[in-house]
């Protein structure tokens, strides 16, 4: 029976005491003990944050990247011994895939992300400048910087890698140390993945932590610079939330609870269209992947009324093709429930929805005998579905169980309805869902129904035959898309790419000069002091350019003949630049213009070195506004400003942001733009 182990403070702990034992969920034999006797949790949180938040603060978000990069490939390296382990909590290897893949794949999203999406540096600029003077002398401006505490992750039995992953990746990469609470029925798995984030040897001292068993009083020494990150319960989440210490200190608590979510068959996917099949499809799968227990499952199948008895008829059908068992045997495609204490719970929801709904397919009375598995000590369920009606066929009332009680397992309650507006307002009586899907070959019904359950789900799956085979399921979030919900799902949001990187940070308003804001920022904000003369900056390699370099170009007369020349080299004979009577009868142009692609070449051909040099090439323009017509006899010059650097390690250059304005002979500005380059370091120029 392996001991579980807690990392703190540096080094696996082991306890002393009995601890909870956890046993296999198909044979019913011990398989682990849990306990944490012994350890001091406000020391680990201590160690966190006087150890790994410094540690991780010193680096950039490039760098922190690499760490979760370095971490997924290891991971991915030593899956087998998870999958090993995940068997003995009854998940098969398409189950345990989602929880260990799945994991490993949000840290190399993350690492992505982190790598292309922020810069090389320790915090990140939020929107644009605010000029606060009428001079430019004051400005202001938001900042997102790293917070001091530790990030607690509190994490349910039924993702013990993904799960925790999805929770350490932003945090890791916004500089927040965490520490890990894994819930104890699969604690031996959360253990064995930290064990070989540790043995890779990516992360800083005290950037992870993991207290296995009970958190103790750790809540009693959280400040206002820590934060929260919990997944179970909404009953848990309420009680964490209120906790003395969380609501003193304004500690940032982002919960992920109960959700009753739906799947909904619109009105067109009739039997017999793609759609149809799709959802009956959807649903078995939703109610047999990890055995129904995922907080994103469908517990509710919305279906039109005159329909339910087709897709009942359809579950029933694809559910008796699924072999229930051993999670061990190839066969198997769904295993037992994590213990027989969830397998009670889910079978006492299951009673209480059956007081006022038929149960169509299996129940807990449905004997069957898993492949390989132990009827009697393994904690296996038939794969269960309801029909909530009344004896007219009508919808299940708002005050049935079906819209509060949620089965932790393989059970879904059939809800008939009659109209889209009916459908909507039996999903909201959720109160408040994780997901809620849609599928249907009506694009118009497609969007009523997602615009009327918008407000009540985190996210919305719309699913069509075209989509079908491509789209990622009703159950699974997707790292770049937040995973959350209002109401009674928590009322938070996870994951959504960058954005769950700001959960870690904290915005602060910086004012004062352009130059100050500038120096502090690393970046060139309007009214900061241009640096003009010497060498061209484009014969600069990356180190020797500074923030604030600048060129101011000679000027360009502007004559009809570059006008017509540019309109027959481009097939662009837009009258404003070719027929100067109607050019002249706009309200706009008032006479005829120059093409702003035309002021934009003219300006390239202003500030460009020629010669072979350290810019290896332009890469794009951004924010590009033409704010000026520019008319025949105008004069333009360009003031071009080193706006930003981004070096890209290990690349031989580095990425530089311009800061452009044509501007013409009476000093208005008119075209701005960045442009983009990519500029050799003096290594990478003798490469």
């Amino acid at each position: 029976m392996r001991v579980v182990e807690s990392y703190v403070g540096g080094q696996w702990h082991t306890p002393s005491g009995d601890g909870v034992e956890v046993h296999d969920a198909t044979t019913g034999e011990p398989v682990a003990r849990v306990g944490n006797d012994g350890v001091d949790v406000a020391a680990a949180l201590g160690y966190g944050r006087e150890v790994g938040g410094p540690a991780l603060r010193r680096l950039t978000f490039g760098q922190r990247a690499g760490i979760l990069k370095t971490l997924g490939a290891y991971l991915g390296e030593h899956k087998e011994e998870l999958y090993g382990l995940s068997t003995a909590a009854g998940a098969t290897r398409p189950d345990a895939w989602l929880d260990i893949e799945g994991g490993a794949g949000v840290l190399m999203v993350y690492a992505s992300k982190g790598r292309k999406e922020l810069p090389d540096a320790t915090f990140l600029r939020d929107g644009d400048a605010e000029v606060l003077a009428k001079d430019g002398s004051f400005l202001g401006l938001h900042l997102l910087v790293p917070r001091e505490g530790v990030a607690v992750l509190i994490n349910a039995f039924n993702f013990p890698v993904w799960g925790m992953l999805e929770k350490v990746a932003p945090a890791l990469l916004a500089g927040a140390p965490v520490l890990v609470k894994p819930a104890t029925p699969t604690a031996y798995v959360a253990e064995a993945a930290v064990r070989l984030m540790v043995d890779s040897g990516a992360l800083p001292d005290g950037a992870l932590q993991l207290v296995c068993g009970s958190l103790g009083d750790a809540l009693d020494h959280l400040t206002g610079q820590d934060s929260v990150f919990f997944t179970g319960s909404a009953a848990t989440a309420t009680k964490l939330r209120s906790h003395p210490a969380v609501l003193a200190n304004s500690v940032r608590f982002t919960a992920e609870a109960d959700s009753l979510n739906a799947s909904v068959l619109g009105p067109a996917a009739t039997p017999g269209t793609a759609e149809f099949d799709l959802y009956v499809k959807e649903v078995a799968r939703e109610m047999t992947t990890k055995a129904g227990q995922r907080c994103t499952a469908i517990r509710r199948a919305l279906v039109p009324s005159g329909l339910v008895d087709d897709v009942v008829a359809a579950l029933a059908d694809r559910l008796a093709k699924v072999v229930v068992g051993d999670p061990r045997r190839e066969e198997v495609r769904m295993g037992p429930l994590v213990s027989l204490d969830q397998r009670g719970e889910v079978e006492r929801a299951v009673a209480t929805l059956a007081a006022g709904a038929e149960i169509a397919v299996g129940g807990p009375a449905a004997k069957f005998e898993p492949l390989g598995g132990d009827a009697d000590h393994g904690a296996f369920l038939a794969p269960t579905v309801l029909v909530a009606r009344d004896a007219s066929g009508a919808p299940a009332s708002p005050a049935h169980p079906v819209h509060d009680v949620e089965p932790f397992g393989p059970v879904c309650t059939v809800l008939p309805y009659g109209g889209i507006d009916d459908a909507v307002d039996l999903a909201r009586l959720g109160k408040g869902s994780l997901v809620v899907s849609v599928f249907t070959p009506d694009a118009a019904e497609a969007g009523k129904l997602a615009l009327g359950l918008g407000p009540h789900h985190g996210r919305v799956l719309l699913v069509d035959e075209r989509c079908g085979k491509t789209q990622t399921g009703h159950g699974s979030p997707m790292p770049h898309l937040v995973h959350g919900g209002p109401g009674r799902a928590g009322g938070g949001e996870e994951l959504g790419g960058i954005r769950s990187v700001h959960h870690h940070l904290q915005r602060v308003a910086v004012q004062g000069s352009p130059d100050t804001l500038s120096a502090l920022t690393g970046t060139f904000l309007p009214g900061a002091t241009r640096r003009e003369g010497g060498p061209h900056p484009f014969t600069k390699h990356f180190e020797d350019l500074a923030i604030g370099d600048t060129l101011v170009t000679e000027s360009r007369r502007i004559t009809v003949e570059d006008i017509e020349r540019f309109a027959d080299l481009t097939g662009d004979h837009f009258y404003a630049h070719t027929d100067e009577e109607a050019a002249a009868k706009s309200p706009i142009f008032g006479g005829r213009v120059a093409h702003g692609y035309f002021v934009i070449a003219a300006a390239a051909g202003l500030f460009v070195w020629p010669d072979p040099g350290p810019v290896l090439a332009n890469y794009g323009i951004d924010r590009l506004r033409f704010t000026t017509p520019v008319k025949p006899g105008d004069e333009i010059h360009v003031v071009f400003t080193c706006k930003e650097r981004s070096p890209r390690r290990g690349a031989g250059y580095g990425e530089v942001r311009w800061d452009t304005q044509v501007v013409n002979q009476e000093g208005t500005v008119v075209a701005a733009y960045d442009v983009l380059t990519m500029v050799a370091t003096r290594e990478g120029a003798k490469q």
